[in-house]
């Protein structure tokens, strides 16, 4: 089981590396430009001299920061990131447990302590103000994540993620709520800190965010955790919405359709105001969350009394 994890820990971090080629190359064509081109053929090897860049730099310590949670928090937000795909149902036998949605929001909560204990280790007003621009906004965006797992875990009758690919054989789940599939899209886009709600890392208001202070393999960490969040999530989504088994590369094709469109919201919209995302998370995706588990409960009883 420790030799499949190692072997599913290298292959998340060589996709983390692909994926933020994908990112600079889609964003390059729509600002209308080439994207990295140099290292290599087309630029194919830029991830991996971006990496032998940042992690040969000299670690930098702020003099006045908390230095063990300054240090240790990177490397725990990666951990946290690559710790919750143990929960997706391989077919090779990683941990597939019953109580995998339990463990995922679990993972969910535990991302948000490590910016914050990034942002406010780093003694910088700018990292500070943007770890608790992260609490708050991680905390709004998890309440509705959380509603709308429970509508589906009515709907299936498990906490196990395999489920949904064995109710999926023959229709989308996404089909069903469509309302719900679009929310669930946009609170990942909000957990992740992704535009048009990256407030956490805010460049034209925070410098840059709860990372400010960090530089070399400590920025490379934070930056690895939150693309490996994104491709955590467009699997989650496929996985969840638009089925699929992991055996097939079909699956793999959706996934990669889902992290496009993170990229293309980012090359699109401009960043919200802080108090239109709040009021959205509250006065928009909690009420229409609620008002769908009602509707799946409903469901349910009806049908359990049908087949009565």
């Amino acid at each position: 089981m420790l030799l499949n994890f190692i072997v599913l820990v290298i292959c998340v971090l060589v996709g983390v590396a692909f994926v933020t080629l994908l990112e600079r190359k889609v964003l390059g064509y729509i600002q209308i430009r080439k994207g990295p081109n140099k290292v290599g053929y087309n630029g194919l090897f830029q991830p991996f001299a971006d990496a032998v860049k940042l992690f040969s730099k000299e670690q930098i310590v702020p003099s006045v920061s908390n230095f063990i949670p300054y240090y240790v928090s990177p490397v725990m937000s990666l951990f946290i990131s690559l710790a919750a795909w143990v929960i997706m149902p391989y077919e090779f036998g990683l941990v597939n447990f019953n109580m995998g949605i339990l463990f995922f929001l679990c993972c969910l909560s535990l991302g948000v302590y490590s910016i914050m204990a990034a942002g406010w280790s780093s003694n910088c007003k700018y990292s500070m103000l943007g770890s608790l621009r992260a609490v708050a906004q991680t905390i709004s965006y998890e309440v509705s994540l959380a509603l709308i797992l429970l509508s589906y875990i009515f709907l299936i009758g498990s906490f196990d993620f395999e489920m949904f690919s064995i109710y999926q054989e023959n229709v989308w789940l996404g089909t069903l709520a469509l309302p719900l599939t679009l929310i669930w899209f946009a609170s990942c886009l909000a957990e992740t800190n992704r535009t048009p709600f990256d407030f956490s890392e805010g460049e034209s208001e925070l410098v840059s965010g709860f990372n400010t202070e960090y530089g070399g393999g400590g920025f490379a960490l934070i930056f690895m955790a939150e693309y490996a969040s994104i491709l955590f999530m467009s699997m989650l989504f496929s996985l969840m919405f638009i089925g699929g088994n992991l055996d097939s590369m079909f699956f793999y094709l959706k996934l990669m359709m889902v992290a496009f469109i993170f990229i293309w919201v980012r090359g699109t919209l401009p960043r919200l105001r802080y108090d239109k995302l709040m009021n959205l998370a509250w006065k928009s995706f909690l009420p229409v969350s609620l008002n769908y588990i009602f509707f799946f409960l409903g469901v349910k009883m009806f049908v359990f009394c049908f087949m009565l």
